[in-house]
Parts: structure tokens; sequence; C-alpha cells
């Protein structure tokens, strides 16, 4: 296996560790997918109470300046590994203003990700290099069928966001009255942040958002555009998806799709240079299964 990497362009290095940064903030460790054309920040979490899983794409001719890799066969020309998210992040603030950034694959008596940073010194035309290592572990062939990007099913209703700033301080507010949220959403425009509790409703109404174009064989087509559809989420873990965005997304869109229990919650948020999702499955005893996604 080998993988090294180089970024040259500024903002493509600020972008970069934004996208890092966010991750980080999401996931104390992830898996780190490398494919010819593609670089994935992956968090599959499955637990008994419900889990978190996580998909973050970045098309690597729309970051890096050189790109080289060779798989574990050639047949299977992926690397998967394994890192603490931090030891990223924090190796890539040290870049800001870097002059470039390298990226390689290294053994260090250990499985390294090898981060090299060339720093423009301030006094001369010279420049100093600072090294980190980042231990990883190296995921096997067999376990590679449990970090495939998730499937999404056609939705019952999908509705444009609100810019996602606000929808961070709206449910920053009702997280001190409630663990749980309740969104709704139909195919007139209009969605709703609801929490409930035995003294109190509290209700945010959206209008007007807009609902994006679907295929004809589209489960939502049958619907009444004022029907709404709602999911139950742990507001704690939208909370954290939400102060977690370190990137400006160019679409947010959000689907609901009708599910017997668990209840599923998707995410996903498109920029120019990378997509990514997040997936949430959570099980809420005694209420209806619904899923959501934002792309």
């Amino acid at each position: 296996m080998k993988f090294r990497a180089k970024i040259v362009d500024l903002a493509c290095l600020n972008h970069f560790t934004r996208v890092s940064n966010m991750i980080a903030k999401l996931a104390k460790t992830c898996t780190l997918r490398i494919s010819p054309e593609k670089l994935n920040f992956i968090l599959s979490d499955k637990l008994a109470s419900g889990g978190v899983s996580m998909w973050c794409e970045l098309e690597q001719e729309n970051i890096f300046s050189e790109f080289q890799m060779e798989g574990v066969s050639a047949e299977n020309n992926e690397i998967y590994l394994e890192l603490t998210s931090e030891n990223l992040s924090r190796a890539l603030k040290t870049a800001q203003n870097a002059r470039a950034l390298k990226i390689k694959l290294t053994n260090k008596h250990f499985p390294c990700l090898t981060v090299s940073v060339e720093l423009q010194l301030s006094s001369s035309s010279s420049s100093r290099i600072v090294t980190h290592d980042i231990p990883i572990k190296v995921i096997p062939r067999r376990l590679w069928k449990d970090l495939q990007e998730p499937s999404v099913p056609d939705s019952d209703v999908s509705i444009y966001l609100p810019a996602l700033k606000t929808m961070k301080s709206v449910v920053e507010k009702m997280k001190n009255i409630s663990n749980h949220l309740v969104i709704e959403a139909n195919l007139n425009g209009d969605l709703n942040l609801k929490i409930e509790t035995e003294l109190v409703c509290v209700t945010t109404h959206f209008k007007d958002l807009g609902n994006p174009v679907l295929p004809s064989e589209s489960v939502s087509q049958n619907r009444h555009p004022e029907d709404m559809v709602e999911v139950h989420i742990d507001i704690r873990k939208l909370l954290q998806f939400l102060a977690g965005q370190q990137v400006t997304p160019t679409k947010a869109v959000c689907s609901k799709f009708a599910f017997s229990l668990p209840t599923s919650s998707l995410i996903c948020i498109q920029s120019s240079k990378f997509k990514y999702a997040q997936f949430w499955e959570l099980r809420l005893p005694g209420q209806s299964g619904r899923k959501v996604s934002l792309s």
C-alpha cells in the first residue's frame, strides 16, 4: 500500500482544514478511505440504543495538486485507515498560511499518516518543515463491507432547509426544555421544529422554504402537499451536527422517509468541493419511525 498527496493552493488547504475540524467535532475516531478519485471520512457506529453513521466525501482533484496511491491489490485499489480525528485536526492547525502540505502513509515502528507542513519564515525567503506522525490502524479488507456509503430510499417529503446557523440558534434554545425534537415538513414548503413535554409545547415555523423536484416515481407524488411527515430525533445529536459545521454549504435539503422502527435520520450537506452526509439511527420506544436527510 502506498499513499502520498500534496496541497499547495491556500484556499484548498483551508477548506481541507475546515472539513477536518468538522469531523473532529463530530467523532473521536473515524475511518479514512483512500481511493484513486476520492477521500472519504467515515464514522460507523452501531449501538443497541441507536448510533451515528457519517459519510464525508472529497473529490481528490478539487483539493490536491498531487495525488498518488496504491491500494491493497489491483482488484481492490483502496485503503481504509482508522485514526483519531483530533490528531489530524491538530496537525492541520499548524498549516495556516503554509506554503505547502504533504500527507503520506509511512511506517515508523508503527503505521502512521505523516503530515508535513512547509511554513514560510517571515524574516527571510527560507522555510521550515513541521512534521506530524499520526498513529493509524490499517483496516483489513474483511471489514470494508461495514464502511460503505449508505443508500437512501425514495423520500416521502423533501424540503430546502433554512440557514443552518438559524437552525442552530433555535435548537440551542430548545435543548433546555427537552431532550428530543420533532421535525415536521410537507410538500408545501413548511418546516416545523417542535418540542413537547407534559408542561409545554414550543414550535418554530419556517414558511415558503421550497421543495426540490423529485423523480416522478417518488413515493411523495401521492402525498397531499399540506400533509406533514415528522421525525423524532435526539436534540443533542442534531445540535452536535449543527455546532460542528465549518463550511458554507451550497445546498441543504431535508428528506423524510416513512419507516417502521427503528427511527433513522440522515443529514447531507454539499458544497462546491465536498459532499458530507451524517446518518443517525435512533430508537425511540412508542414513537412512529421516520427518516430524515439533508443533501
